[in-house]
């Protein structure tokens, strides 16, 4: 079953010319230009302006943790306080090895560094505690990378985000 979810924040959302549609089988919505109506992929263009065809999406387990959906959620919404109150209020983010504690923190990395970027799921697993995704992160919604993101997540806030480059 193909799963996947592309995120973008407001300003890429328009530029992108927000279309959003439902992929066949999933259920998770895919925003952007890069998904046909059947839940098949578009060639994505790089920052070449060349095409190239999107990455498989990985395999997925289990449903995707509320908390989760909230901060994929938010950040294409482009509200950093949203994303922020997906976290527990002494809730941490590893962004790469740099600590990010605390909502109000959160809140301003967020602003700063999440928001206007592109995000598109690309598999994720479910585990005891928390959720484990595999994300291509657009910053500013061009070029990009493939990252790990691994939520704990207690009573329904993200505690700890450790996020990596994959």
């Amino acid at each position: 079953m193909k799963t996947g979810l592309a995120i973008a924040g407001t300003a890429a959302a328009v530029l992108a010319a927000g279309v959003i549609v439902v992929v066949a089988g999933g259920g998770f919505p895919r925003a952007g230009a890069g998904a046909t109506a059947d839940g098949g992929d578009l060639p994505a263009a790089d920052t070449t302006g060349s095409t190239r065809p999107l990455p498989p999406p990985a395999a997925s387990t289990g449903s995707l943790a509320p908390a989760a959906r909230r901060y994929l959620d938010a950040a294409a919404a482009g509200d950093a306080d949203a994303l922020a109150a997906a976290f527990a209020p002494d809730g941490l983010v590893i962004d790469v090895g740099r600590e990010i504690r605390g909502r109000d923190a959160i809140r301003r990395w967020a602003a700063g560094e999440v928001i206007g970027g592109v995000y598109e799921l690309l598999g994720h697993t479910s585990r005891a505690g928390g959720v484990s995704m595999l994300v291509h992160f657009q910053p500013g919604g061009v070029g990009g990378f493939r990252a790990n993101y691994h939520f704990d997540i207690t009573d329904g806030l993200i505690t700890r985000a450790t996020l990596e480059y994959a």
